[in-house]
């Protein structure tokens, strides 16, 4: 069952850009580090909206991290760490389930002090198992356990997010 169309999808993320901007309207940067694929792929796509309503500097990144075995191989954050002191950094994904890879994704920021870190997830589901809480999501669901969510955005021509 398709839950967000590709209309729906590309107006969130207009509406995400304009929140984060909102919150953010004293910072000279903001970082967008985006975990693993997906995530990657949505914080390019908010890279984007957010470029075309401001003139700060948005830096994007990627967080690489294993979902399934998240301390069974090194957690990398692509830039060098020096670059997040003192600056936002917005940890991106494309669904927040229980928490866990999210979780996970902060472990290279316990190295430095950043000003602010937030969370942005295109689908927030709402059993957490993990305590991390979504700043900015487009949608946010009271799911089962057994139910998936799948969000195609990377390598298509309509996104979508779909629930089975």
């Amino acid at each position: 069952m398709q839950i967000l169309t590709h209309r729906q999808i590309v107006q969130k993320i207009k509406r995400l850009a304009i929140e984060i901007l909102e919150h953010n309207h004293k910072e000279h940067e903001i970082i967008l580090a985006g975990i693993n694929n997906n995530g990657m792929g949505f914080a390019q796509m908010l890279m984007s909206a957010l470029v075309e309503l401001t003139d700060k500097k948005i830096t994007l990144t990627r967080i690489q991290l294993n979902p399934a075995k998240p301390l069974s191989e090194e957690i990398v954050l692509e830039m060098p760490i020096e670059e997040v002191k003192d600056n936002v950094i917005i940890i991106v994904d494309d669904v927040a389930n229980t928490g866990r890879t999210i979780f996970y994704a902060f472990k290279p920021l316990m190295d430095i002090l950043p000003k602010k870190v937030e969370v942005a997830v295109l689908v927030d589901r709402t059993h957490k198992s993990f305590p991390v809480k979504v700043d900015y999501f487009g949608l946010s669901l009271a799911t089962t356990l057994k139910e998936n969510i799948a969000v195609k955005i990377r390598e298509v021509e309509e996104f979508g997010v779909f629930m089975n």
